[in-house]
Protein backbone atom coordinates (compact mmCIF):
# COMPACT_ATOMS: atom_id res chain seq x y z
CA UNK A 1 0.00 0.00 0.00
CA UNK A 2 1.23 3.14 -1.17
CA UNK A 3 2.10 5.96 1.49
CA UNK A 4 0.29 9.58 1.97
CA UNK A 5 3.07 10.89 4.94
CA UNK A 6 6.63 9.31 5.11
CA UNK A 7 8.91 10.43 7.30
CA UNK A 8 12.31 9.08 7.76
CA UNK A 9 15.43 9.76 9.98
CA UNK A 10 13.53 13.52 10.82
CA UNK A 11 14.97 15.26 13.34
CA UNK A 12 14.04 18.64 14.93
CA UNK A 13 16.27 20.75 17.43
CA UNK A 14 14.45 24.25 18.77
CA UNK A 15 15.89 26.03 21.73
CA UNK A 16 18.95 24.03 21.80
CA UNK A 17 16.47 21.38 22.69
CA UNK A 18 17.06 17.85 20.34
CA UNK A 19 13.21 17.53 20.41
CA UNK A 20 13.12 14.87 17.46
CA UNK A 21 15.34 12.31 17.47
CA UNK A 22 15.13 10.92 13.93
CA UNK A 23 11.47 9.76 13.45
CA UNK A 24 10.69 7.68 10.77
CA UNK A 25 6.95 7.05 10.10
CA UNK A 26 4.73 6.50 7.20
CA UNK A 27 0.81 7.48 6.93
CA UNK A 28 -1.02 4.59 4.71
CA UNK A 29 -3.07 6.17 1.71
CA UNK A 30 -7.03 6.28 2.46
CA UNK A 31 -6.04 4.87 5.98
CA UNK A 32 -5.73 6.66 9.26
CA UNK A 33 -2.72 6.54 11.46
CA UNK A 34 -2.75 7.82 15.28
CA UNK A 35 0.44 9.18 16.82
CA UNK A 36 0.28 8.59 20.41
CA UNK A 37 2.24 9.70 23.11
CA UNK A 38 2.66 11.22 26.61
CA UNK A 39 2.80 15.04 26.90
CA UNK A 40 5.98 16.70 25.61
CA UNK A 41 7.62 13.73 23.36
CA UNK A 42 7.57 15.64 20.33
CA UNK A 43 3.94 14.77 18.92
CA UNK A 44 3.17 18.18 17.71
CA UNK A 45 6.55 18.84 16.21
CA UNK A 46 6.25 15.66 14.33
CA UNK A 47 3.19 17.27 13.07
CA UNK A 48 4.65 20.85 12.37
CA UNK A 49 7.66 18.96 10.37
CA UNK A 50 5.57 17.62 8.28
CA UNK A 51 4.09 20.70 7.81
CA UNK A 52 7.16 23.19 7.36
CA UNK A 53 6.52 24.98 10.56
CA UNK A 54 9.79 23.73 11.93
CA UNK A 55 13.24 23.55 10.43
CA UNK A 56 13.99 20.15 10.19
CA UNK A 57 16.39 17.89 8.84
CA UNK A 58 15.58 14.25 7.11
CA UNK A 59 13.55 13.26 4.56
CA UNK A 60 9.41 14.57 4.73
CA UNK A 61 7.57 13.07 1.58
CA UNK A 62 3.47 14.10 1.00
CA UNK A 63 1.36 12.86 -2.14
CA UNK A 64 4.13 11.37 -3.30
CA UNK A 65 5.94 14.73 -2.91
CA UNK A 66 9.36 15.47 -1.65
CA UNK A 67 8.64 18.31 0.83
CA UNK A 68 11.77 18.40 3.02
CA UNK A 69 12.57 21.73 1.97
CA UNK A 70 9.50 23.31 1.02
CA UNK A 71 7.27 26.16 2.98
CA UNK A 72 4.25 25.47 4.99
CA UNK A 73 1.66 27.37 2.19
CA UNK A 74 3.61 24.95 -0.46
CA UNK A 75 3.21 22.04 1.54
CA UNK A 76 -0.51 23.03 2.40
CA UNK A 77 -0.99 23.89 -1.55
CA UNK A 78 0.08 19.90 -2.32
CA UNK A 79 -3.31 19.04 -0.60
CA UNK A 80 -3.35 19.19 3.05
CA UNK A 81 -5.35 20.17 5.33
CA UNK A 82 -4.06 21.20 9.29
CA UNK A 83 -5.99 21.91 12.26
CA UNK A 84 -3.82 22.94 15.18
CA UNK A 85 -3.65 22.08 18.97
CA UNK A 86 -5.25 25.50 19.60
CA UNK A 87 -7.84 25.87 16.91
CA UNK A 88 -6.12 29.15 15.92
CA UNK A 89 -9.51 30.38 14.62
CA UNK A 90 -9.61 34.60 14.17
CA UNK A 91 -11.63 35.41 17.18
CA UNK A 92 -12.04 39.09 15.95
CA UNK A 93 -13.56 37.52 12.51
CA UNK A 94 -17.02 36.09 12.09
CA UNK A 95 -17.35 32.41 11.56
CA UNK A 96 -18.33 33.02 8.12
CA UNK A 97 -15.30 35.22 7.64
CA UNK A 98 -12.94 32.23 9.03
CA UNK A 99 -14.52 29.87 6.61
CA UNK A 100 -13.88 32.20 3.94
CA UNK A 101 -10.21 33.13 4.62
CA UNK A 102 -9.58 29.42 4.07
CA UNK A 103 -10.89 28.65 0.82
CA UNK A 104 -8.13 27.58 -1.68
CA UNK A 105 -10.44 25.70 -4.20
CA UNK A 106 -12.59 27.74 -6.94
CA UNK A 107 -16.07 25.49 -5.82
CA UNK A 108 -15.35 25.56 -1.89
CA UNK A 109 -17.48 22.45 -0.33
CA UNK A 110 -19.72 24.60 2.29
CA UNK A 111 -22.81 22.18 1.38
CA UNK A 112 -20.82 19.02 3.00
CA UNK A 113 -19.02 21.65 6.06
CA UNK A 114 -22.49 22.38 7.42
CA UNK A 115 -23.90 19.32 6.66
CA UNK A 116 -21.33 18.18 9.00
CA UNK A 117 -21.77 21.33 11.60
CA UNK A 118 -25.25 22.82 11.27
CA UNK A 119 -24.25 24.73 13.89
CA UNK A 120 -22.17 27.05 11.94
CA UNK A 121 -24.70 27.90 9.29
CA UNK A 122 -26.23 28.95 12.14
CA UNK A 123 -24.10 31.10 13.83
CA UNK A 124 -22.33 32.40 10.90
CA UNK A 125 -22.26 36.10 11.88
CA UNK A 126 -21.07 35.21 14.95
CA UNK A 127 -17.87 36.50 15.96
CA UNK A 128 -15.03 33.21 16.48
CA UNK A 129 -13.85 34.86 19.63
CA UNK A 130 -17.33 34.57 21.21
CA UNK A 131 -17.93 30.76 20.69
CA UNK A 132 -17.54 28.53 23.26
CA UNK A 133 -14.18 25.55 22.73
CA UNK A 134 -16.01 22.81 21.37
CA UNK A 135 -17.76 25.87 18.29
CA UNK A 136 -14.23 27.03 17.99
CA UNK A 137 -13.30 23.22 17.22
CA UNK A 138 -15.68 22.87 14.61
CA UNK A 139 -14.61 26.30 13.07
CA UNK A 140 -11.01 24.63 12.72
CA UNK A 141 -12.73 21.52 11.67
CA UNK A 142 -14.54 23.07 8.51
CA UNK A 143 -11.89 25.27 7.68
CA UNK A 144 -9.69 21.80 6.97
CA UNK A 145 -12.74 20.28 5.63
CA UNK A 146 -13.41 23.31 3.06
CA UNK A 147 -11.21 22.34 0.23
CA UNK A 148 -11.70 18.34 -0.08
CA UNK A 149 -7.79 18.46 0.58
CA UNK A 150 -7.07 14.27 0.42
CA UNK A 151 -4.81 14.73 3.33
CA UNK A 152 -6.03 15.59 6.66
CA UNK A 153 -3.94 16.16 9.53
CA UNK A 154 -5.40 16.81 12.98
CA UNK A 155 -3.90 17.79 16.40
CA UNK A 156 -5.62 16.82 19.35
CA UNK A 157 -9.46 17.38 18.12
CA UNK A 158 -11.08 16.00 21.48
CA UNK A 159 -8.43 18.71 24.05
CA UNK A 160 -10.93 20.03 26.32
CA UNK A 161 -14.35 19.67 24.98
CA UNK A 162 -17.22 18.11 26.91
CA UNK A 163 -17.56 14.03 26.48
CA UNK A 164 -20.98 14.94 24.16
CA UNK A 165 -18.87 17.12 22.06
CA UNK A 166 -16.09 14.47 21.45
CA UNK A 167 -18.55 12.38 20.63
CA UNK A 168 -20.00 14.31 17.95
CA UNK A 169 -16.61 15.36 16.60
CA UNK A 170 -15.63 11.61 16.56
CA UNK A 171 -18.74 11.25 14.18
CA UNK A 172 -17.51 13.78 11.71
CA UNK A 173 -13.98 12.55 11.56
CA UNK A 174 -15.04 9.03 11.04
CA UNK A 175 -17.34 9.81 8.05
CA UNK A 176 -14.51 12.27 6.93
CA UNK A 177 -12.20 9.40 7.25
CA UNK A 178 -14.19 7.06 4.43
CA UNK A 179 -12.38 9.26 1.94
CA UNK A 180 -9.49 11.25 3.47
CA UNK A 181 -6.48 10.18 4.83
CA UNK A 182 -5.71 11.35 8.13
CA UNK A 183 -2.85 11.59 10.50
CA UNK A 184 -3.91 12.23 13.76
CA UNK A 185 -2.67 13.24 17.34
CA UNK A 186 -5.08 12.02 20.09
CA UNK A 187 -4.78 10.89 23.61
CA UNK A 188 -8.28 10.08 24.38
CA UNK A 189 -7.75 6.14 23.18
CA UNK A 190 -11.60 5.72 22.67
CA UNK A 191 -11.29 8.32 19.93
CA UNK A 192 -8.21 6.49 18.13
CA UNK A 193 -9.94 2.76 18.61
CA UNK A 194 -12.89 4.44 16.71
CA UNK A 195 -10.99 6.16 13.95
CA UNK A 196 -7.22 4.48 13.49
CA UNK A 197 -6.00 1.76 12.00
CA UNK A 198 -2.70 2.17 12.77
CA UNK A 199 -0.53 3.62 16.01
CA UNK A 200 2.85 4.89 16.31
CA UNK A 201 4.00 5.66 19.67
CA UNK A 202 6.76 8.39 20.30
CA UNK A 203 8.76 8.66 23.57
CA UNK A 204 11.57 11.13 24.00
CA UNK A 205 11.60 12.63 20.47
CA UNK A 206 11.70 8.75 18.88
CA UNK A 207 9.24 6.25 17.35
CA UNK A 208 9.07 3.35 20.11
CA UNK A 209 6.09 1.18 18.76
CA UNK A 210 4.11 0.88 15.46
CA UNK A 211 1.78 -1.31 15.06
CA UNK A 212 -2.23 -1.92 14.65
CA UNK A 213 -4.99 -0.26 16.65
CA UNK A 214 -5.10 -3.41 18.08
CA UNK A 215 -2.10 -3.15 20.16
CA UNK A 216 -4.13 -0.43 22.27
CA UNK A 217 -5.53 -3.86 23.79
CA UNK A 218 -2.21 -5.13 25.33
CA UNK A 219 -2.10 -3.65 28.94
CA UNK A 220 0.80 -4.11 29.81
CA UNK A 221 2.23 -2.43 26.59
CA UNK A 222 0.20 0.64 27.01
CA UNK A 223 0.83 1.04 30.82
CA UNK A 224 4.75 0.78 29.45
CA UNK A 225 4.34 3.17 26.64
CA UNK A 226 2.00 5.69 27.95
CA UNK A 227 1.69 5.01 31.27
CA UNK A 228 -2.19 4.58 31.51
CA UNK A 229 -4.27 1.57 30.90
CA UNK A 230 -5.69 0.63 27.64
Amino acid sequence: MSAAVELTDVHVSLGGSHVLQGVSLAAPEGEVLALLGRNGVGKTTTLRALMGLVPHTGSVRVLGQDVSRWPAHRVARLGVAYVPEDRDVFSALTVAENLRLAEQVAAPDYDAVYELFPELRERARQRAGTLSGGQQQMVAVARALLNRWPLLVVDEPSKGLAPRLVSELTDVLARVSATTTMLLVEQNLAVVRRLARHIVVLDHGAVVHQGPVADLDDEDLMRQLLGVSA
